[in-house]
C-alpha cells in the first residue's frame, strides 16, 4: 500500500479568497497550478501506486490569508470514496468557535485527525491558548500535521511556521502523533533535529520534488542524521500528485551523474514509498 498524507479537499473558488487565487500564482515557478480539486483528476495521477493508494484529505482554515474550508464539505468528500480516503478536520484557533469545531469534528463528522496552518492563519503552535488543542488531539489519539516552511501569502508571517515551536508542544504532550508538513522546508534543519529528537514526530516530503537539488540536500540532512524512518510520502494536491511525486524521487540520483556527490540510499527511498503511514499515525482500521 502508498499512503498519501497530504491533500487537499475544498470547493473552488468559493473557499479561497481571491486574494489567495492571486498569489496563488508565485507557488510553482513556470506552473500555473489548477486549484479545482476533483477526486478523478487525483485518482488518474496514482498510476504508478496500482490500486491500493490511502490518501489523507483536508481542507483548511485561515482567516487571515483567505482559505476557509467547511469540514462538513471535507466529510462529504470522504464519505464518496471511503475506501480510499481518510478525512482530518481544520482548526483556525483565532476565530471564536474553534472548541466547538474540534468536538463536531470528531464526533459528528467522524474526521481522524487535525490540520493546522500556523503560518496562513497567524499563529503560534505552541503558544499555551492552543494546549486544550493538544491536549484534546493527545486524549482522542488524534494526529495532527502542520503546515510548516515557507508560503506564497505575503501576510502569513514566517516567524509562525519554524519547526523548532513544535519542540516545546512535544515535550508537553509526547504521545501525539505530529507530523511538519514539507520537510519544514527552507529550515530543513531544524525539522529534522525536531523529528528526530521526539518518537511522535515526523514529516512528510509533500510538494518538494520541483525544486530537486533542495530536496537532494534535505534528503541528504536526513540520510546523516539517520531518520529516513521519521519521512512521510506526501503530495499537496493539487499542487502535485502521486505520480510525479514517486517518480521524482526515484530519479533523485540521476541529476549527480559525472559528480563526486554522494547518493540517496535507493532502498530509502522506497521504504519511505511504500511505509506504513497509517499504522506510524494510528489510523489503521476504521473508525
Amino acid at each position: 500500500m502508498i499512503v498519501d498524507v497530504h491533500s487537499h479537499a475544498w470547493r473552488y473558488p468559493d473557499d479561497l479568497s481571491e486574494d489567495f487565487r492571486r498569489q496563488a500564482t508565485r507557488a510553482r515557478r513556470g506552473v500555473e497550478v489548477d486549484l479545482d480539486v476533483r477526486y478523478p483528476d487525483y485518482a488518474a495521477g496514482t498510476t504508478q501506486a496500482g490500486d491500493d493508494v490511502r490518501t489523507i484529505v483536508f481542507g483548511g482554515k485561515a482567516k487571515l490569508s483567505g482559505v476557509w474550508v467547511d469540514d462538513r464539505y471535507v466529510a462529504k468528500y470522504v464519505a464518496a470514496h471511503p475506501k480510499q480516503l481518510i478525512g482530518f478536520m481544520s482548526i483556525d484557533p483565532t476565530q471564536d468557535g474553534w472548541e466547538r469545531e474540534m468536538l463536531e469534528g470528531k464526533d459528528e463528522l467522524g474526521l481522524r485527525g487535525i490540520k493546522l496552518l500556523p503560518m496562513y492563519a497567524g499563529f503560534r503552535p505552541d503558544d499555551a491558548r492552543l494546549d486544550p488543542l493538544w491536549r484534546f488531539a493527545q486524549q482522542n489519539k488524534l494526529p495532527v500535521l502542520l503546515h510548516s516552511g515557507t508560503t506564497f501569502v505575503s501576510q502569513a508571517p514566517i516567524e509562525c511556521t519554524l519547526p523548532r515551536h513544535l519542540d516545546p508542544v512535544a515535550i508537553r504532550f509526547p504521545d501525539v502523533k505530529i507530523v511538519l508538513a514539507h520537510l519544514g522546508h527552507p529550515y530543513e534543519g531544524e525539522c529534522v533535529a525536531i523529528i528526530r529528537k521526539h518518537p511522535n514526530c515526523f514529516a512528510d516530503i509533500s510538494a518538494l520534488y520541483y525544486r530537486p537539488f533542495q530536496l537532494y540536500q534535505s534528503l541528504m540532512l536526513v540520510q546523516e542524521y539517520g531518520v529516513w524512518d521519521k519521512l512521510l510520502l506526501g503530495t499537496d494536491y493539487p499542487f502535485t500528485t502521486v505520480d510525479s511525486t514517486i517518480a521524482a524521487l526515484r530519479s533523485m540520483n540521476a541529476m549527480l551523474e559525472g559528480t563526486a556527490l554522494p547518493r540517496l540510499d535507493k532502498s530509502a527511498i522506497e521504504a519511505m514509498i511504500h511505509c506504513d503511514a497509517l499504522g506510524l499515525l494510528g489510523l489503521e482500521g476504521p473508525r
